[in-house]
Order: structure tokens, then C-alpha cells, then sequence
């Protein structure tokens, strides 16, 4: 049977996303091309239709992940409301729901360590995310991007990745909630002193 572009761009998004799953949830090494493909309801021979290897597949899966971080904090600074821009990223990133999503939620905790393992592409694309991220939070926390605003920026998210690594460490008993928290109040902390929140314009009604 033949199939049409669309079908195979779709099949591969789907290899690409669950491959992702498994590299926040398990990291690179565990990662079978056999488990994979029956995951993704398709036969292990059909893998090589779309990647040339498993190292490919891996690489393709890093970007993806790396793609919706800066992605989801800016969504969530744009539904609030004026001055919470900051409040709306720590907390919905620092929940319980986030500490017991490792395969779905943000790849900073779940794969930092094996991006500096990784090819140079790798930690290029890594890098290039990670400081589109940092623009958002400086927006966010201060309403600019100049090179204060993107240092404070880059100790908010190191106190929220690193808390939520050690929530997810401590398992999900009271100190795991009080690592959360204690990582709010600190990730919110550093906003002090930051500018003045924007005006916004009316909605239009539409």
C-alpha cells in the first residue's frame, strides 16, 4: 500500500514524540528501536523508511523536546493578567502534577545532563532553546531581555529546575510538597525589585 506525504510526515511526528517521552523518562540508553515502533503501533522494520538510525532518531527527539519549553512559559505569561506574568511560569511549572509527569513535562530536569553528552549540533540547539527560555522569563519577571534581566531570569529557572528535580527525587510524601513550595517562594523571590508590569491593552472582544 502506498501512502500519501502527509501520512508518512504523521507517522514520523509520532515516532519523534514518543521517542521523546521515552528520553525524559528513561534518557537516551534505554531508548529500543523494537519498543519504540511497537509503542508507535508500527513494525520495527518500517523504522529505517524514516531515519537513517537510531542516533538520528535520538538527535531529532532532543529538538523536539527542547522545542516547547520556552513555548509553554511564553503561553502561560500571555494568559495572565498584567504583574502575574511570572507567578502564571513558576507556578505551573513547580506542581505536583509536573513532578509525577517526567515523560511529559519539561526536558531542563529530565535531560540536561544528557545534552552535554550529546553531538555539538545537540548542544547547540540545546543552548539556542535554553536562552529563548531565558527571554521569556526576563519578560515575564522584569519586561526586558538586556543582560541584568536575563541573569536574574536565569536564576529563576535554575531554582524551578533544580527544585523540581528534587521534588521528583524525594519522591511524593511532605517533603516533596515542601520542596515545591519552598522552589516557589524562592523562584517568586527573585522578581523582587523587578520593573514596573506593562500596561495591556484592552481586550477587543473578539
Amino acid at each position: 500500500m502506498r501512502y500519501s506525504k502527509d501520512h508518512k510526515s504523521e507517522t514520523r511526528a509520532r515516532i519523534v514524540e514518543n521517542a521523546a517521552i521515552r528520553l525524559r523518562e528513561l534518557g537516551s540508553a534505554c531508548i529500543g528501536v523494537a519498543d519504540l515502533m511497537k509503542d508507535s503501533g508500527l513494525t520495527h522494520g518500517g523504522f529505517y523508511a524514516h531515519f537513517k538510525s537510531r542516533e538520528a532518531l535520538i538527535e531529532e527527539a532532543f529538538l523536539h523536546a527542547m522545542s516547547s519549553v520556552g513555548e509553554r512559559w511564553k503561553k502561560r505569561a500571555d494568559a495572565a493578567q498584567a504583574g502575574e506574568e511570572l507567578a502564571a511560569i513558576v507556578n505551573g511549572y513547580l506542581t505536583v502534577r509536573h513532578r509525577d509527569d517526567i515523560g511529559g513535562g519539561c526536558m531542563l530536569p529530565a535531560l540536561s545532563h544528557e545534552v552535554a553528552r550529546g553531538s555539538a549540533k545537540t548542544r547547540k540547539a540545546f543552548v539556542a532553546k535554553l536562552e529563548e527560555a531565558i527571554a521569556v522569563v526576563a519578560d515575564a519577571q522584569s519586561h526586558s531581555i538586556d543582560r541584568a534581566a536575563q541573569a536574574q531570569a536565569a536564576a529563576t529557572i535554575a531554582t524551578m529546575v533544580g527544585s523540581l528535580l528534587l521534588a521528583r527525587a524525594a519522591g511524593k510524601g511532605d517533603l516533596s510538597s515542601l520542596i515545591l513550595e519552598a522552589g516557589r517562594d524562592a523562584a517568586l523571590a527573585n522578581s523582587a525589585g523587578a520593573r514596573p508590569a506593562r500596561k495591556r491593552k484592552p481586550a477587543s472582544g473578539n
